[in-house]
């Protein structure tokens, strides 16, 4: 191959049509997460979860190709267009598409554009609407015994237009379980059509909306009623349709629905690297998690003091972390400059919370103390149990902030402290976040417009900086601190405290949410 052919090889472009699953993150596939962190173009529609956009590289370049009733961002002419453009320049493409692309994601159309241009393409099949809907709902498409049979159908066309492609009579007169995605619009219409078709008026019906996510809500009827109950109850696309008798086993296998926070919408407000591991733990307990950031974190100011501390980390007795952040700043310089763990020398190490602790041994060192209580007060004193302070070198890895509690009792007693400020936070305005996070579909206009049940802060800062946004706050919105320190900061400004994790740990913080809502 010569040198000319080897360069336009490596910069020939690729597309991965890839499905995004239905909408709960955990459904993602592995070489789904694989080629968004490895994507050049990210190309997304309106049903991906927004999370997935964060797995993309800082300088990926995100578009937003959503289609929705009456709201289309681009027509499908402009997105094979856009595609094929992409790939043609050279670049790794990857179209994230609601579902499985090749059912009713008109992933199809996409391929045969691709195909048709020369343009390289893959396809990455995704976990589709049409069974894990149902599935999370506690209906099984196929039950043994029941029904051996699916038919999977759009309901994107209108019944009773001229021409239409599904045959509605065929599908009344197919045994076993039929299942419409799109459509919930022309219900009223489908049903008709269905029971024109020979279907019976009693068929068990159930609807479920925004499926597999802390937002889903069913819907139950039969053929004869589903139409009006779901417009008296105002309800909306996006939806999958269930019909046949397997909807009543949902009166035993509804288990999605029943975990303790499902129902209530909670806002996490840390940063925006720190919030996916709160986020993950109430989303697995059943809570549709509103992300809005408050704070981010950025090096310190002196960043070249800091380095020269960390450098020589090996001379001091005792270094002391307050924060999991502080671990991270620590140890990006550390091993910057060494390359073995042991270059920290002989000294001891003490954290401030278990999160922090956790994040230590990490990096597979030993945590010599950690106070039972994560406050600087409860640090001070497990020092001091270690024997005295006074004259002992001591370096604190702290944020750029004003000095506390900690800082002032060590000097008061006779300490020798450094204080190594590793980095700062500031307002999240949105402005320093990459092109995949700015790209988000706006958690902020979700809270104007939905509210929420309860608010979570894990810093005094996140407080601040939340009532900074000067949102207009929902009446009943409850909160929940992680610490007496935040907790006091809230009461201060004038804030009720509903609920108060008893350790800074993510784990417990996730748990104590959970009983507080179910009134243990």
């Amino acid at each position: 191959m010569s040198k000319k052919d080897k360069a336009s090889s490596r910069q020939a472009g690729i597309c991965y049509l890839v499905g995004a699953g239905p909408g709960d993150l955990g459904l993602v596939t592995l070489r789904a997460r694989e080629l968004v962190e490895g994507a050049q173009v990210l190309v997304y529609d309106y049903l991906c979860n927004p999370a997935m956009l964060g797995w993309a590289p800082k300088d990926a370049e995100v578009i937003y190709a959503g289609k929705k009733a009456g709201a289309h961002t681009l027509r499908q002419e402009e997105i094979n267009a856009l595609l094929v453009e992409k790939t043609k320049s050279g670049k790794r493409v990857v179209r994230l598409k609601g579902g499985d692309p090749f059912v009713f994601g008109r992933g199809g159309e996409e391929a045969v554009a691709l195909a048709q241009a020369g343009a390289k393409f893959e396809v990455v099949p995704g976990v589709s609407s049409s069974i894990a809907g149902p599935a999370y709902a506690g209906i099984p498409v196929t039950q043994r015994g029941h029904v051996s049979q699916l038919t999977i159908f759009t309901g994107h066309e209108d019944p009773e237009k001229g021409g239409s492609a599904v045959d509605f009579a065929q599908i009344a007169r197919a045994p076993g379980t039929k299942v419409m995605l799109m459509g919930v619009e022309r219900l009223d219409s489908i049903s008709r059509q269905l029971l024109a078709g020979g279907a019976e008026a009693a068929l068990p019906v159930a609807l479920i909306r925004w499926a597999t996510t802390g937002r889903q809500e069913t819907l139950t009827g039969t053929l004869g009623t589903i139409a009006k109950l779901a417009a008296d109850a105002g309800f909306e696309a996006p939806a999958v349709a269930v019909f046949g008798e397997v909807v009543n086993l949902r009166q035993q296998l509804n288990w999605f629905e029943t975990r303790p926070l499902f129902g209530k919408r909670i806002v996490v407000t840390r940063t925006r690297q720190q919030a996916g591991a709160l986020s993950a733990k109430l989303t697995a307990l059943g809570a549709d998690v509103l992300e809005i950031p408050t704070i981010r974190i950025e090096p310190p100011t002196e960043l070249r003091e800091f380095a020269e501390l960390v450098k020589d980390a090996h001379t001091y007795e005792w270094i002391i972390f307050t924060s999991p952040n502080g671990v991270n700043a620590f140890f990006e310089w550390f091993y910057k400059l060494y390359h073995d763990a042991r270059a920290i020398g002989g000294a001891r190490i003490a954290a401030v919370g278990p999160a922090t602790a956790a994040r230590i041994r990490d990096f597979h060192l030993n945590v010599d103390v950690q106070p039972e209580t994560a406050v600087a007060e409860a640090l001070v004193e497990a020092l001091q149990k270690e024997g005295s302070v006074e004259n002992v070198k001591i370096l604190l890895i702290r944020p750029e902030s004003n000095r506390g509690v900690l800082e002032t009792e060590l000097i008061r007693l006779g300490a020798i402290l450094d204080e190594a400020i590793a980095y700062r936070t500031v307002p999240d305005t949105g402005g320093g976040a990459s092109g995949a996070d700015s790209q988000r579909p706006n958690a902020l206009e979700r809270f104007r417009r939905e509210g929420a049940d309860l608010i979570t802060f894990a810093s005094s800062s996140s407080v601040d900086n939340f009532l900074a946004l000067k949102l207009p706050i929902p009446l009943g919105l409850q909160t929940a601190s992680l610490g007496p320190v935040t907790s006091k900061t809230l009461r201060d400004a004038g804030w009720t405290v509903d609920v108060e994790s008893p350790a800074a740990d993510l784990d417990r913080f996730a748990e104590a949410i959970a009983r507080h809502f179910s009134g243990a």
